[in-house]
């Protein structure tokens, strides 16, 4: 544990850009990957379709390239979801609006019951 607490403010800070920084480097990637695969999709194709007479990679081939930055966007979404948690103040405010009803709503059973 840290005593000092403008240490730990730091360290929080310095977590909070490494984050960053990591997330940025995966939209970096996610970009560059799926330009790759679009482009090699595009021309790739078209240039060895008469090569290949395997229909059944063709299909793969194009499912693919409509899996992989979909699938690959959600797991982005979640990263950058992970990444600006605290910018979502509605959900820290909600939540806290939810455990008050709770302790006011318990509150008021163990009132009721207490004179019964």
């Amino acid at each position: 544990m840290i005593d000092n607490p403008e240490e730990a403010r730091y360290q929080r800070a310095q977590k909070k850009v490494k984050d960053l920084k990591d997330f940025f480097s995966h939209v970096r990637a996610y970009v560059i990957i799926n330009l790759l695969i679009i482009f090699l999709r595009s021309g790739f194709v078209d240039v060895i379709r008469g090569r290949i007479d395997d229909q059944d990679f063709l299909d793969w081939l194009d499912w693919n390239v409509l899996l992989t930055p979909a699938l690959w966007g959600i797991g982005l979404l979640a990263h950058g979801l992970y990444v600006y948690r605290d910018r979502f103040t509605f959900f820290r405010s909600w939540e806290e609006r939810k455990i008050k009803e709770f302790m006011e709503k318990d509150e008021q059973e163990f009132r009721n019951n207490r004179w019964e």
